[in-house]
């Protein structure tokens, strides 16, 4: 019996390690090479569901890889979005903030960059018109644009994002479903930044959730984050656990 279970651990360990590996794609925005991370189920669900990855402002992480590869386990073609570009991820805090900021100011820029990555999710085998978008931290401010600009997906999910949007923008309305999981003492947002985007959903007439978890500031998926949360960001495992079910549920009523 032990060596059954052994060799089952073994099995299972082998599998997830295949998944986190994936595939490394290399896509272009004009001269700027991108580098993204594609992930194959080994059985596709039916509707053949995809699901693309926007990483947090460190660039492809390993956060991002492990999300494609439980994902991919579950049988949705997963692909990682890269949005700095190759050779330019952030070394530091510094850097990311600096690279993040530019994107959040050169916003159409950042439109592109994204849907260059969903081009490259629907050619490794996902159905075009069966995609969501997730993201984390900045990752999650590029799914909430996913929705604002009606790019072709069915859902988008935030975890911890920012919800800030220019105020000169005009509102459209919203086809795709919105699922916001937020920290409930991120201070990151604040309550007239957090109010003007539940206002502004409801103009856009969206079909709008937003779960807010207790004792959890930013980044509270993130492991790396450490534990303290007077530092605004921080890792809390029960909003971990509870924001990836509030996903697989959203995945299953979206996809």
């Amino acid at each position: 019996m032990k060596t059954k279970i052994l060799l089952l651990v073994v099995v299972l360990q082998s599998a997830v390690t295949a998944f986190s590996q994936g595939k490394e794609v290399t896509y272009r925005d004009g001269e700027q090479a991108l580098s993204g991370i594609s992930v194959s189920p080994k059985k596709s669900l039916e509707s053949k569901p995809g699901i693309l990855i926007l990483p947090a402002w460190m660039g492809i992480d390993d956060h991002a890889k492990d999300t494609a590869a439980r994902l991919a386990a579950m049988g949705y073609t997963t692909f990682v979005a890269d949005i700095y570009g190759a050779g330019k991820r952030p070394k530091n805090y510094s850097e990311a903030g600096e690279k993040a900021g530019y994107f959040k100011k050169n916003i159409k820029e950042y439109h592109i960059r994204i849907k260059l990555a969903l081009d490259q999710l629907v050619k490794q085998g996902a159905n075009p018109d069966n995609i969501v978008v997730l993201g984390y931290c900045f990752g999650g401010t590029g799914a909430i644009e996913a929705a604002r600009t009606n790019m072709k997906v069915k859902g988008v999910v935030s975890f911890h994002g920012g919800l800030g949007r220019d105020v000169t923008r005009d509102i459209d309305k919203i086809a795709s479903k919105v699922l916001v999981l937020h920290g409930a003492d991120d201070p990151y947002e604040s309550a007239q930044e957090i109010a003007a985007f539940q206002e502004e959903m409801r103009r856009a007439e969206a079909d709008w959730q937003m779960v807010y978890y207790a004792k959890a500031v930013h980044s509270f998926t993130d492991k790396n984050a450490g534990n303290d949360n007077s530092k605004g960001a921080a890792y809390n495992e029960l909003a971990d656990k509870r924001s990836w079910e509030a996903l697989l549920a959203f995945l299953k009523e979206t996809l």
